[in-house]
């Protein structure tokens, strides 16, 4: 069978991502941990939906599928029972994770994966689908490129999902890239970096483009920034914070990035990608990365976006564009 299933089909993104699923006719089903809910949603959308946990049992719920989509965070307490799940039932693993452990996980798995057959795919939304295409964009730009900056605007409020991972990567250290490898960096500094609208300070944070960015660009340094220029980040018991931005919410900022990169001989480039709301982007872009991969655009292993579906792939959403700057 050539099925997709959405994991975490009822969470803020997965339920929007379901939703264009159907929209488009693929032939998916949903699943989760929440029988009760998953049955709305697939009485709804009349689709099919299986309940299971990300445990070490969820591998005797993957039969006839063939891609996994998950995006059940915080991704630290679901992906590496789903990415194991799927090796051992030969089935590829997508999510949209910005967490780096996981990356570095799927990164572990490689070798085993690919002798599977498998492919793993993590961060097919916002993160890191944009700046991944970006980097390869802005690294083409020069000759013998040395070292990638990625800076990343957050506009607006964060949905709860997306304040829990954030704090998985916050807990995670921070990182930065230094001749191919990882570097523990916790005295990192904080950089100016201009989303066209003026130059703002941005924070060092280990979001997954230190892994992907180093995969798709082969260049062995890499800094990674962020800039909440929205609500500042939130405090007390992120569970009781809304699912996620209203509709309107998310029509009234748009998402932007920009990538720097130093050549050997010291010449700067630097592009910006924007386009709709992170938010809004993702359940889009990781349905369509799905549609590709069960089209068969697939390599077994660890693999980036811009790898599997070419640098353009971020800008098949309506509404993006690059600029050099």
């Amino acid at each position: 069978m050539n099925t997709l299933l959405i994991y975490g089909a009822t969470g803020y993104t997965g339920q929007m991502a379901a939703e264009h699923a159907k929209r488009l006719g693929l032939d998916f089903e949903i699943a989760g941990r929440n029988a009760e809910r998953l049955q709305t949603l697939a009485n709804r959308l009349d689709v099919p939906y299986r309940e299971f946990n990300a445990d070490a049992q969820a591998e005797q719920s993957l039969n006839g599928v063939s891609v996994l989509l998950n995006f059940a965070g915080p991704f630290a307490q679901t992906s590496n029972a789903l990415m194991r799940a799927c090796i051992n039932a030969g089935v590829d693993y997508l999510d949209i994770t910005a967490e780096i452990n996981i990356y570095r996980l799927a990164e572990q798995l490689g070798s085993e994966a690919a002798e599977a057959g498998v492919m793993l795919l993590p961060g097919v939304g916002w993160d890191v689908v944009p700046t991944d295409c970006l980097a390869v964009h802005v690294a083409r730009r020069v000759r013998k490129p040395q070292s990638l900056s990625v800076a990343l605007q957050v506009p607006g409020s964060m949905s709860r999902g997306s304040a829990m991972s954030v704090s998985e990567i916050i807990g995670a250290g921070q990182w930065t890239r230094v001749d191919g490898q990882l570097v523990p960096t916790p005295d990192a500094q904080p950089r100016y970096f201009d989303f066209s609208e003026g130059s703002v300070l941005c924070a060092p944070l280990s979001f997954g483009d230190l892994v992907t960015g180093w995969h798709s660009t082969g260049i062995p340094n890499i800094a990674m920034f962020v800039h909440i220029s929205g609500d500042a980040f939130p405090e007390g018991d992120l569970s009781q914070l809304p699912d996620g931005p209203t509709a309107q919410q998310r029509d009234s900022h748009r998402a932007r990035a920009v990538v720097e990169v130093t050549a050997a001989d010291g010449t700067v480039v630097r592009s910006m990608i924007e386009t709709i709301n992170g938010y809004s982007y993702t359940p889009l872009v990781a349905i369509e990365a799905a549609r590709r991969v069960l089209g068969g655009d697939r390599q077994p292993g660890f693999k980036t976006p811009a790898q599997i579906f070419g640098s353009g792939f971020a800008e098949t959403i309506a509404g993006t564009t690059i600029i050099d700057l």
